[in-house]
């Protein structure tokens, strides 16, 4: 169950960010926040923490780079 819930997020995760506007500061926090959540959660998992803790810590930082990183038109 853990496998198939883990395939279904990893193949849907690209299709849900290639519809975000890459001008969009909101669109492109959100899609920040997804990708380091999931990285560090994995991180985390990885190294023997807490995976909870790792998502929180890297949705923030993805979140705060993403806005960051917004381009201009």
């Amino acid at each position: 169950m853990i496998r198939t819930a883990s395939l279904v997020v990893l193949l849907g995760l690209p299709l849900a960010l290639s519809a975000c506007d890459p001008y969009s500061p909101g669109q492109r926090a959100l899609g920040g926040a997804g990708l380091g959540a999931g990285a560090g959660a994995g991180i985390s998992a990885i190294s023997g923490g807490n995976a909870g803790t790792g998502a929180l810590i890297g949705g923030g930082l993805g979140a705060i780079g993403g806005a960051a990183t917004t381009p201009t038109r």
